[in-house]
């Protein structure tokens, strides 16, 4: 957050709607820092229990460091505020988002204990406030009642169709799992009246009902209250399946020559590596790289052809893994069982069986960075961050690494020096070819290559130290280095 606001900083001047734009932005930086501060103090207070000497040595330096950022937090505020009116209004919406990142992050380590580690969780709890906090800010701008938008919640007003048909259905399918399992309550209290059958019989005619439940709420959801958000949001007249179509038959031939580029490259790469997992001793890591490939592939076309399309397909492919994630977990008759022992086969140590996050993890990494990239933007090799980092250079570190890696960075760690060599060579080598494309296809670089060289080997250092998921940190920390 803190790198795109100095990227917005710098052409603030080119952009007529920059103040408004660039205002909304630091509003959503000091969401997320408070968010972050929040789970930090919440940690802080549990770590009062353990006094030995090395502890309260960090709970000194916790301490102070929350107490310095408060008060950068409340001057800040105090003197952007008329008067310092505002002040206390703003406050309160910013807490209300630490509240809910400790809430979240509390629910996912109970609930997910071996999916993630604390910063993983960390980096999920606060990217879904900071996403739900969006959509509320702009729900409440458009509610007419004292506290409105011009008191205290500015939104900008360049939000795309776009934007607000992903949003909208991206919301409704995180609140279909709070439906569906609040109707399952519902349903259970009312059989309980009724007459006592047999375990196997209830147990099938409980998951028969559970199915007809979801697929019932699943429609609704998307049928009347997804229109619903984004005719109130965005005044959109039309349903967003409809706009959808209508979006993808405006330049029709471009873009559904990429839609039919992908089924086919999407077809043949999931046939074949399914097949090569279940018959091969091909080992996991290896075929899991090769669908980061897969991704370059896919991603990469579309980025410097139909940049806009792209950010359609990420937020429908997205919503597409949501749903069979549940279907997956909920064992959602009759597609549970099938969709569970297809993902199966590309599991790894990170997943378990009551989530599976490697897919999510690979498909938000290339798609943040684009998405994030929206909008006037000075430099055109962001949008690639996750492509570059994940299908390019975590791919070719993992295979050179695994395959002729001798020199290790550690002697418990599997990193090899020679793997992080040929993933910033192979970065380079890529950025490169893609500076020659986005050139001849009309963008205006302003990437310099002594800043690039930085970034590419900062990041590959990143990828060789880090122990969290590369998937999810890689990315965002090179977009964050291309955009300064």
């Amino acid at each position: 957050m803190l790198s795109r606001l100095i990227q917005r900083s710098r052409i603030l001047s080119a952009d007529p709607n920059g103040p408004e734009e660039f205002a909304y932005l630091e509003m959503q930086y000091w969401a997320a820092s408070i968010s972050c501060l929040s789970v930090l103090v919440f940690l802080l207070w549990h770590l009062r229990k353990y006094t030995n000497n090395g502890m309260s040595k960090h709970l000194k330096y916790g301490s102070f460091s929350v107490a310095l950022y408060s008060m950068a937090y409340f001057f800040s505020f105090l003197l952007k505020t008329d008067g310092g009116l505002m002040v206390m209004p703003n406050m309160v919406y910013m807490l209300c988002h630490g509240v809910a990142a400790v809430i979240l992050i509390k629910h996912i380590l109970e609930k997910f204990p071996s999916c993630s580690s604390f910063g993983e969780a960390l980096l999920v709890c606060s990217g879904l406030v900071l996403y739900f906090g969006d959509m509320l800010a702009h729900t409440l701008s458009k509610m007419e009642f004292s506290m409105s938008s011009k008191a205290f919640i500015h939104t900008p007003g360049t939000r795309s169709d776009m934007t607000t048909v992903i949003q909208g259905i991206l919301l409704g399918l995180f609140l279909l799992p709070l439906l569906y399992k609040s109707s399952l309550q519902v349903w259970g209290y009312c059989r309980m009246k009724g007459n006592q059958r047999t375990q196997a019989v209830e147990e099938y005619t409980r998951k028969r009902n559970g199915s007809a439940v979801f697929y019932i709420l699943l429609v609704v959801v998307l049928l009347f209250l997804v229109p619903s958000w984004t005719h109130m949001v965005q005044g959109l007249k039309v349903h967003p399946f409809v706009w959808i179509i209508n979006y993808m038959f405006t330049d029709s031939h471009e873009r559904l020559a990429l839609c039919a580029y992908w089924i086919c490259v999407i077809y043949g790469s999931v046939r074949r590596f399914y097949n090569i997992s279940k018959q091969s001793r091909t080992e996991r890591i290896l075929l899991r790289k090769y669908y980061h490939l897969v991704a370059v592939l896919i991603f990469s076309p579309a980025v410097i052809f139909q940049p806009a399309f792209l950010d359609l397909a990420f937020g429908a492919a997205f919503a597409v893994f949501l749903v069979l994630e549940m279907i997956r977990i909920w064992e959602i008759y009759p597609l549970g069982k099938l969709v569970h022992q297809f993902m199966n086969a590309f599991t790894d140590h990170r997943d378990s069986e009551i989530l599976i996050v490697s897919h999510f993890s690979l498909l938000l990494g290339c798609a943040l960075p684009k998405w994030m990239s929206s909008g006037l933007n000075d430099r055109p090799l962001a949008p690639f961050a996750g492509i570059l980092s994940l299908g390019i250079g975590d791919t070719m570190a993992s295979m050179i690494g695994y395959k002729y890696g001798v020199l290790r960075w550690s002697k418990t760690g599997k990193k090899t020096i020679e793997g992080t060599a040929a993933g910033i060579t192979s970065v380079l080598a890529a950025c490169s070819i893609l500076v020659s494309l986005l050139a001849s296809s009309g963008y205006i670089l302003s990437q310099n290559w002594l800043s690039l060289l930085i970034a590419v080997t900062l990041s590959g250092l990143l990828e060789a130290y880090t122990a969290q998921l590369d998937n999810a940190f890689i990315p965002l920390v090179f977009y964050s280095l291309l955009c300064l």
